[in-house]
């Protein structure tokens, strides 16, 4: 009975130490995965959690997107990203809206932000112009 319930309590660590979840940036002192640019932009920081629970942090949305290039996609459980309307909150970038207009700045130069939602995004863009994202559609502009 006792070796039953410690495997079991072994098996339970094992699948919660794996658990794929994201964890706090710490702007100022973490440093980019990417690019190691110390990230201090609350505003346009970004994460990717492996399936395995392995975080890595950015300094930027494009700096994700690039780092992308060098993994394999199946590998990764979370793409999240800071989000336009309440910086250092990290929101699900696959169904974010990203908005591309030289009036917002990020730290990379590629002048992209990240919205919550497409009504956000529509909103900033008609204040500020550039062009509106969906996932997909940018990174098949950063593939290119």
């Amino acid at each position: 009975m006792y070796t039953r319930n410690l495997f079991f309590g072994v098996v339970v660590l094992l699948f919660l130490g794996c658990n794929p979840k994201p964890k706090p940036i710490e702007y100022g002192s973490d440093n980019c995965h990417f690019c190691r640019m110390t990230i201090v932009d609350a505003l346009h920081a970004a994460e990717v959690v492996t399936n395995k629970g392995k975080v890595f942090k950015f300094d930027a949305v494009e700096c994700m997107v690039n780092y992308r290039k060098e993994i394999d996609p199946n590998e990764i459980s979370l793409y999240l990203c800071n989000h336009y309307s309440e910086p250092k909150e990290l929101i699900d970038a696959t169904q974010a809206t990203f908005l591309i207009s030289e009036n917002i700045p990020s730290p990379m130069g590629e002048f992209l932000t990240a919205f919550k939602t497409a009504d956000e995004a529509h909103i900033q863009q008609k204040d500020n112009g550039g062009e509106l994202y969906s996932w997909d559609e940018l990174l098949t502009k950063f593939n290119r």
